[in-house]
């Protein structure tokens, strides 16, 4: 920071706000008072008179030095870090700040490791909404600028190499349309009990603009519950969700059923709860198939019946934009994943998942 006289401070950076008040006939009641200089602008020859007039005859301002990046023009190439597909920008910046807000309803998707080992680069940061969740058209996702007013090249070049070649946001859209709901169970398909769960199923995909075209009850028998997924399957629907069924009890005979169906099953069983039963397989389309990729099965327990946020709702919206998920998206589950049970229930607005 260095003190010059007005007149030589054209080309640097102000470090301070700088106030105008603009009086009237009454000056205890001025027609405007706020900042007329905002904290990081370069002075031009054009505002000398008025910071004279304002009675600023020095300022405190920093350097550009060769070398140096305004905070400014630091701020557009950080956005350019981070804005992928589905997104859009703020615009121009606000005090070396800009945000990125989604383009389009979807999932947001972030780069956790990448967006870690950005903001592990001194004098500069991105911040972003927790990702895997779904987000509409026009909301917030993720703000970034610099820390000072002004920042070396280095040091943003060490922030781009971090970042890599790729985004570090993005938004996916909800790609599935159809889906068909199995519900097992004996006491469902004798007409015992009513069937509680499909409804259910039916509201949740309905958020993600997924229609169930086929529902099913067809008991417990591993035989059975085959054949209503290889219906399913013939059916050519984007989505097979089986309910009920899933735990370790002998009689469960859904987790089994979904393997002998031929689905390549990627974890049974979640480090979260409620939802610890949840399976999630792919039934992988043959070559020539109605299918671009693979079918996501999924074996639904029974918290999710009567839970308003489960397991199904950390991993709904990412399958509904059709990305595949792994083992390790499971794993990652763990911190977040418990559930406290609040009497009035705020999710997605809660540390559940988050």
């Amino acid at each position: 920071m260095r003190l010059l006289r007005t007149e030589d401070a054209v080309g640097h950076v102000l470090c301070h706000d700088m106030t105008q008040i603009v009086t009237g006939d009454d000056p205890v009641a001025p027609r405007f008072k706020g900042p007329r200089f905002r904290k990081g602008h370069v002075v031009a020859p054009e505002d000398v008179p008025v910071l004279l007039s304002m009675g600023k005859r020095s300022l405190y301002v920093w350097e550009l030095e060769p070398g140096m990046v305004h905070e400014d023009d630091a701020a557009a190439r950080m956005v350019a870090l981070v804005a992928g597909p589905g997104t859009r920008t703020s615009g121009a910046p606000s005090e070396g700040k800009i945000n990125v807000l989604a383009d389009r309803d979807g999932v947001l998707l972030v780069d956790s490791a990448r967006l870690s080992a950005v903001n592990a680069v001194d004098e500069v940061m991105v911040a972003t909404r927790r990702g895997g969740f779904p987000v509409r058209e026009g909301d917030l996702l993720a703000g970034t600028r610099v820390i000072p007013l002004v920042i070396s090249e280095g040091q943003l070049a060490r922030a781009e190499a971090a970042a890599g070649d790729e985004p570090l946001v993005r938004v996916e859209p909800f790609r599935l349309r159809t889906a068909a709901v199995i519900a097992t169970g004996s006491e469902v398909a004798a007409g015992l009990i009513e069937d509680r769960f499909t409804p259910v199923m039916v509201e949740k995909l309905a958020a993600f603009g997924i229609e169930c075209v086929l529902r099913s009850t067809p008991g417990d028998d591993r035989e059975d519950v085959v054949a209503a997924i290889d219906e399913a399957r013939s059916a050519g629907v984007d989505l097979i969700m089986c309910t009920g069924g899933m735990s370790v009890d002998p009689d469960d005979n859904t987790p089994g059923a979904i393997r002998a169906a031929g689905a390549r099953v990627v974890t049974y069983g979640a480090p979260v709860l409620p939802g610890a039963m949840l399976l999630v397989g792919y039934l992988d389309e043959p070559a020539g198939g109605r299918h671009a990729r693979p079918v996501p099965v999924l074996g639904v327990p029974g918290c999710a019946m009567y839970n308003k946020a489960t397991v199904l709702d950390l991993v709904l919206p990412r399958i509904a934009a059709g990305v595949a998920l792994t083992k390790a998206d499971f794993v990652e589950l763990g911190e977040g994943g418990l559930c406290l049970g609040c009497p009035e229930c705020t999710y997605p607005h809660c540390p559940f998942g988050r």
